[in-house]
């Protein structure tokens, strides 16, 4: 996996979205099937996952099959939105998933499966202990970058995302440092910057193209300025790469624009088993109630199933996306503010914040919204939306 892969991959689970990740699902022997993917003959996906997967089960200890058998499971993630196979690649990772020190390329891919499920904490010890090692490691630096990121540790953020210089691309190292100048009171020069960086490397990767895309697009939000985030946006989708955290930054643009029938097209109009991303599923169920289409009921469902079942197994990685389901298509502001304030302890990202002052100014508990209030003072984060849901709480506190 390339280091931009790595960072489009963190963001898409789980900076941005609240996708909830399944409870992994470890295989009791080596023998047990993990899944049937519905694969055409000569699918190359599918060759190229039974080849990995013939290579693991003749040898478990093989870690370079199992690294690359991970590593596979892992971007699948980012593609397609299905949690489950963050369990296949913990599984192929289980000869050295305890150890206290495993080979660096095994910390590193648990520590990434470790944050999809809120473990931030392990996580940072993981990339923490891989960095003490291997000081230049760009996946371990990145991953812990957008770690600090996400829970508004900007000073920490900045000062791995300055170590990216010289171990990551310069698009990269770029786009890390003026994602938090643009959380951080330093929205327009940071836009500039990046803008311009990435006009100057033609030669980038796709993925590299398309983070940075997703950056431009964010920051082009927050100021106000639409037309140029719709046009980051159809950037990134012309790129050709499926990823699931484009699908629903873009699908949530729309929503925002009120164009929901173009949700339905950008993700796909089946509802339930059609789309496997809890993510995903979200947006389609948020555009058919706008559309007040006659089987949004079925969609709404299926959504409200999955959350139930997260509680369930004690999950709650999922709260910032089910406060904004809760509140908006179950029309409960008070258990809203309850999910979005529990998520705020956690995740602290422009879209937390955004649920919870929608759910605090639904339910009419401006007190709820104070650790957010507190947060845009302190990071002095330029954001059109955020202020004016501010002013709201303010005037109606007053």
């Amino acid at each position: 996996m390339t280091i931009t892969r790595a960072l489009a991959a963190s963001l898409a689970l789980f900076l941005s979205s609240g996708m909830a990740p399944a409870e992994p699902r470890i295989p009791a022997s080596d023998g047990q099937v993990l899944e049937r993917l519905p694969l055409r003959p000569g699918d190359p996906l599918g060759r190229e996952l039974a080849q990995l997967r013939q290579a693991v089960r003749a040898n478990p200890r093989d870690i370079d099959a199992a690294v690359r058998l991970a590593r596979r499971y892992y971007t699948l993630v980012g593609e397609e939105g299905d949690p489950r196979y963050l369990g296949y690649a913990q599984a192929a990772l289980a000869p050295w998933w305890t150890q206290t020190e495993p080979p660096v390329e095994v910390q590193v891919l648990r520590a990434s499966l470790l944050q999809f499920r809120h473990d931030f904490d392990g996580a940072v010890a993981d990339l923490s202990a891989v960095l003490a090692r291997e000081p230049d490691n760009a996946r371990a630096r990145a991953l812990r970058a957008t770690i600090h990121i996400v829970q508004a540790r900007y000073a920490d953020a900045a000062t791995d995302c300055l170590a990216l210089r010289g171990a990551a691309s310069m698009l990269i190292a770029t786009a890390c440092e003026q994602m938090v100048r643009g959380l951080t009171g330093q929205a327009e020069s940071a836009y500039v910057t990046l803008r311009d960086a990435l006009a100057a490397a033609p030669t980038a990767s796709a993925d590299e193209k398309l983070w940075a895309l997703l950056r431009l697009a964010e920051m082009s939000q927050r100021s106000g300025r639409m037309a140029d985030a719709e046009r980051h946006f159809r950037a990134a989708l012309a790129l050709g790469i499926r990823d699931t955290f484009l699908l629903a930054a873009y699908a949530d643009f729309l929503l925002d624009a009120g164009r929901p029938a173009e949700v339905l097209a950008l993700i796909g109009a089946s509802p339930g088993a059609a789309v496997r991303s809890d993510t995903l599923l979200l947006r389609q169920v948020l555009a058919r109630r706008k559309l007040r289409q006659p089987d949004a009921d079925a969609a709404e469902a299926t959504l409200a199933a999955r959350y139930a079942a997260s509680r369930q197994r004690g999950e709650t990685v999922h709260e910032q996306e089910e406060a904004r389901f809760v509140l908006e298509v179950k029309g409960d502001a008070r258990r809203a503010v309850a999910l979005a304030a529990d998520n705020w302890k956690v995740q602290r990202e422009p879209r937390d914040a955004r649920v919870l002052l929608e759910a605090a100014l639904a339910a009419g508990d401006a007190a709820a919204a104070a650790p957010v209030l507190q947060w845009m003072d302190a990071s002095g984060i330029e954001d059109r939306t955020l202020r004016a849901l501010a002013v709201r709480l303010g005037k109606e506190k007053a």
